[in-house]
């Protein structure tokens, strides 16, 4: 039996290494027809600074003031890495997402089945 080629592929990482979580994506096709794509974290503003007054044992008191004043209503959007990729390899990346995909909305459907099952156990 004629065995078929094979190649190995050994994953190399850079010492740096580090995954990012991110909850979005922004980007769009280039100029030059590739798909740029960049992720992001997004949560709520962190203040400059925020004032409080002392008491009168010298601890911190109240809250007075918070720079930027628009604080409350600012959110931020951290950018710490995005993807440039062809057609070709856009096209495979979301064969490959699609194929986790199934493989997470299977694992849910049986924990949920489980959940079912174990809530109609009786002690």
């Amino acid at each position: 039996m004629n065995k078929k080629p094979e190649i190995t592929f050994k994953y190399v990482f850079n010492y740096n290494y580090n995954p990012s979580y991110v909850n979005g994506a922004q980007g769009g096709v280039s100029p030059r027809g590739e798909i740029v794509v960049h992720f992001y974290h997004e949560r709520p503003a962190l203040p400059d600074s925020v004032t409080h007054e002392l008491t009168s044992q010298g601890g911190i008191g109240r809250e007075t003031a918070v720079e930027p004043e628009s604080l409350p209503s600012t959110m931020v959007r951290f950018i710490d890495t995005g993807i440039t990729m062809n057609y070709e390899n856009a096209r495979v990346f979301h064969a490959w997402l699609g194929d986790r995909l199934k493989e997470m909305e299977a694992l849910q459907k049986t924990q949920q089945a489980f959940e079912a099952a174990k809530g109609g156990a009786q002690a």
